[in-house]
């Protein structure tokens, strides 16, 4: 409808009075016959004002008559009228068209890119990504395949899940659904040493499989190895176990059970 408006402001339309008993009956034949009529205010019960295009304007007149209603013309509006005033200024003219055609020209390429969705992602390597893909500031609207640039942003990052390019005017609506992370997966069959994550004392420690790198009353940091994997030559696949504190919550007991 905006659109449509605009246009009529390019070719000229008027701003009407209609006055009759049968107003209702004028407008239901107008929106019949597809007659675009709008800025409809109503004075009275027998009396609006409306805005209508030029060519339109001629049909209502015929139709104004079947319902015997009245016409007036209270302005005229557009670009014609308004060149018509200032014919006479011929630069202010010239600049007039060249502001509208530039207008015109400009609603046609990709201004702004908004990304909708992106908490983890740096919006800047994504935008670099869609630049690659073939969207960017400044793009030709027509040049634009939104089902290409999907395609290869999806094989391109792995961290999105899911992607949307919606074209509004000069704008290009980009949502974004983020992957979830895969977890860090243990290989239980990995060569490992048995490491503590606390701080404590060992009060008790039995090992069947690896070398106790401790012994009982050493005092261990985070990060301490407690059985190391080599035995001699042979090299154990020890379980990966935490140390935990004893009843007491004082010290604590480690106690490998071998693989």
């Amino acid at each position: 409808m905006i659109l449509r408006i605009f246009l009529f402001y390019l070719i000229g339309f008027l701003q009407i009075e209609v006055e009759g008993f049968y107003i209702e009956r004028l407008m239901n034949k107008c929106k019949s016959l597809g007659i675009f009529i709008w800025n409809i205010k109503r004075k009275k019960s027998t009396n609006i004002l409306c805005s209508i295009g030029i060519k339109e304007f001629k049909k209502l007149r015929k139709i104004a008559k079947q319902t015997k209603c009245k016409i007036k013309i209270k302005k005229k509006r557009g670009l014609p009228f308004l060149l018509n005033k200032y014919k006479k200024r011929k630069i202010f003219l010239c600049l007039l068209i060249i502001i509208v055609i530039s207008i015109f020209i400009l609603s046609k390429f990709i201004w702004n890119i908004e990304i909708i969705g992106a908490e983890n992602i740096d919006e800047e390597e994504l935008l670099e990504t869609l630049k690659a893909s073939g969207l960017e500031l400044g793009k030709f609207k027509k040049n634009i395949d939104i089902n290409k640039i999907i395609e290869k942003v999806r094989l391109e990052r792995d961290d999105i899940a899911w992607i949307g390019i919606d074209i509004q005017g000069t704008n290009a609506i980009i949502e974004i659904v983020e992957s979830t992370p895969k977890p860090e997966i243990i290989d239980k069959s990995e060569y490992c040493n048995i490491v503590s994550d606390k701080t404590g004392m060992i009060t008790q420690i039995d090992v069947t499989n690896g070398t106790a790198a401790v012994k009982v009353g050493d005092a261990v940091e985070p990060g301490t190895v407690l059985v190391n994997r080599i035995y001699g030559r042979k090299i154990y696949r020890n379980k990966i176990r935490s140390c935990y504190r004893n009843n007491k919550g004082e010290n604590l007991v480690y106690q490998d059970n071998g693989s």
